[in-house]
């Protein structure tokens, strides 16, 4: 977990390292650089330490599973059993399952060496970012990746899978997860869908009344799987 969150932090942020940095808060009001850098560095720390549950969607499988689980829940009527806590621990646990071998590659090759002063700031960036970058380009569907790749081309940028911006992967990463979650859902829901069709026409023949509960539309789950 510590690496976990460590590794994402330093993804978007690079600052130095808290120990071989001391901040003079008393020259605060002096025109120095050196002294509003710092200042700015540790508000950059302290908004990316926020958003860190963000980052965490961004760039890992936790869509998928969290989608999943949520559309089994819904298709199974329960609404609220298993809580929303426990599908989010499962998609946690799972997402950090998936992802181990990418966190290792950054916690090892880029936020270790950081830690010990033997590589700089725009190092360690690269170095923490590429693992996550080739398990994106690994799992983006090409027709997410060319859509926001020629849409970056029509503002005159040049667009190429080996040196693609992370503001062009990450938004089409996040959209091939999505369907993908879908894809996963519906996949799973459909035995129970059938398992409700046969349930009811058996119970309709019998003269009984089928009690009502809450459950999803096959149309808008198959329409979701569908529709691109």
């Amino acid at each position: 977990m510590r690496k976990f969150l460590i590794a994402t932090a330093l993804i978007v942020v690079t600052t130095s390292v808290a120990a071989a940095q001391q901040l003079d808060l008393g020259g605060i009001g002096k025109a120095d650089g050196t002294t509003v850098g710092y200042l700015i560095q540790m508000f950059g720390l302290l908004t990316v330490l926020s958003v860190a549950p963000g980052l965490l969607i961004m760039v890992t499988s936790f869509t998928r599973f969290v989608i999943a689980f949520s559309i089994l829940r819904a298709g199974i009527g329960l609404q609220s059993t298993p809580a929303n806590l426990i599908l989010i621990s499962l998609s946690l646990f799972m997402t950090f399952y998936v992802m181990a071998p990418t966190f290792d590659q950054a916690w090892n090759t880029g936020v270790k060496p950081l830690m010990d002063n033997q590589i700089t700031q725009g190092e360690a960036f690269e170095k923490i970012s590429g693992p996550f970058r080739d398990f994106m380009l690994h799992n983006v569907r090409d027709k997410d990746f060319d859509l926001f790749a020629d849409l970056a081309r029509e503002r005159g940028q040049t667009v190429s899978r080996e040196t693609v911006d992370l503001r062009i992967l990450v938004p089409a990463f996040m959209i091939s997860e999505i369907r993908r979650g879908f894809e996963i859902g519906f996949l799973i829901v459909l035995p129970f869908l059938v398992i409700d069709l046969i349930v009811a026409t058996v119970t309709m023949a019998m003269g009984m009344m089928m009690p009502q509960r809450p459950a999803p539309d096959p149309r808008s789950i198959f329409a979701q799987y569908i529709f691109d």
